[in-house]
């Protein structure tokens, strides 16, 4: 969450007890942790339960954009703030074990947005996602060309087993797939000069050879596998490339489930969130947020798929349940009953808790417009102050952590059955 620029339908009211020290939050790909970027350095804290960690103040410049690797010691960093500590076209990779920037990627053009996973680094600009690789000698590996990205959007999937990367296509409302693990080692001479492949699975167009100059190297040895796995010398290309046509209108929020099977995205309308499967693309969920146009802030899956939790500018956060068979070995409350949770409709959605609000006119879905066809949040709460936040899930089952532009963290925990929702925590990290 970047809360050091100005975000559309923000009013000036809104900004009122906004932290001006704090330019940026973001949790760890497990939700186990979160990072903070400030007006001097950085910020690292256990989520719950809550705890800091670590910190580093920089005499020189703000942190504009963190991206942590899991539990790790290797973060990446981008300027901001008052006074940048580096340009807002450098994306630098620090090694916290040794306080030291180990690498240094430079583009043509402002980054908007970084995330990391095992084995590479994926950078947002307005019109571009670029990614390379965490290795020895770090390469730029791909560049896809997006449509007009100003938030930086960009999602892949946490889990060590699957490498699905989701960003806006290049028409509007549209979502590339892209699976990093299935790929094919170019030699040497297929690949063009900026080492990207000349034969591409998608057209020509797609594919963009944005010159960015790497410096530095990385650790051969490390505890979350910065070595690249693909051969050296060879291009590890992507093999399954695949096009949503998600929305009417710009993509202004994404989540890839853990595993990678479900992708959820959100429009710059706000009233609705879809969720495809990654590899077919067909639309699994249709889940309404509300009626009233609204700024999605972050989208986040539980670990097993089966909830998915919304944050917005209306100071709230809905969650869904999915359509999820639960695991037998799963614990269950013994003469537990599925309860419409105050439901319209009679129709139960979800295999692991109370299931969504429908309409009562659900049956007539053909014959109405498709808002009667939609699926309410089972349950949402207000966060204190109504301000900018983003959510993820907890580290107790049923349970939201919230990070808020106010400088607060916030843990709700909420019934699965009744939809009740409790705050458990209020805390100030900044």
């Amino acid at each position: 969450m970047n809360v050091g620029r100005t975000v559309p339908r923000v009013g000036a009211g809104a900004q009122e007890g906004y932290a001006p020290e704090l330019l940026y939050a973001t949790f760890n790909q497990d939700y186990g942790c979160f990072a903070i970027g400030t007006q001097t350095g950085f910020r690292i804290f256990n989520s719950d339960p809550y705890k800091e960690k670590m910190r580093r103040e920089f005499k020189d410049g703000g942190i504009g954009i963190v991206a942590m690797l899991y539990r790790s010691n290797y973060l990446a960093f981008v300027g901001g703030g008052r006074n940048p500590r580096f340009p807002p076209n450098q994306v630098m990779l620090w090694d916290d074990a040794s306080s030291k920037i180990i690498a240094e990627l430079e583009f043509r053009s402002d980054v908007l947005n970084v995330q990391l996973q095992r084995g590479r680094i994926v950078v947002a600009q307005r019109n571009k996602c670029i990614i390379c690789s965490l290795e020895t000698k770090p390469r730029h590996l791909h560049a896809f060309e997006t449509a007009d990205n100003d938030r930086g959007v960009i999602a892949i999937s946490s889990s060590s087993e699957s490498g699905i990367l989701a960003f806006p296509g290049r028409q509007k409302g549209h979502i590339q797939i892209v699976d990093l693990h299935s790929c094919v080692s170019l030699s040497s001479g297929q690949q063009g000069p900026a080492g990207v492949s000349a034969t591409h699975p998608e057209p020509a167009a797609n594919v963009q050879r944005s010159r960015s100059r790497i410096k530095g190297s990385f650790s051969a040895e490390g505890p979350n596998g910065l070595q690249d796995s693909a051969q050296p010398g060879a291009l590890a290309h992507p093999t399954n490339i695949n096009i949503i046509a998600a929305h009417a209108t710009s993509i202004s929020a994404l989540a890839v489930s853990f595993d990678g099977a479900m992708v959820a995205s959100a429009s710059e309308k706000g009233t609705l969130i879809r969720i495809f499967d990654t590899m077919s693309g067909r639309l699994l969920h249709e889940l309404r947020r509300g009626v009233d146009r609204a700024d999605i802030y972050s989208i986040a899956f539980s670990p097993d798929g089966s909830k998915l939790c919304v944050s917005s500018d209306k100071g709230t956060v809905h969650i869904f349940n999915l359509d999820y068979k639960p695991n037998p070995e799963q614990h269950m409350p013994s003469g537990a009953a599925m309860s419409s949770g105050g439901n319209v409709g009679p129709t139960s959605v979800g295999g692991n808790g109370g299931s969504n609000k429908q309409s009562m006119f659900k049956f007539m879905k053909d014959l109405l417009p498709k808002y009667f066809s939609s699926e309410w949040s089972f349950t949402h709460f207000r966060v204190a102050n109504e301000v900018r936040c983003i959510c993820g899930f907890g580290n107790e089952r049923n349970s939201v952590v919230v990070l808020c532009a106010d400088g607060t963290a916030q843990k709700y925990s909420f019934d699965s059955y009744r939809g009740n929702c409790v705050r458990e925590w209020y805390r100030r990290f900044i």
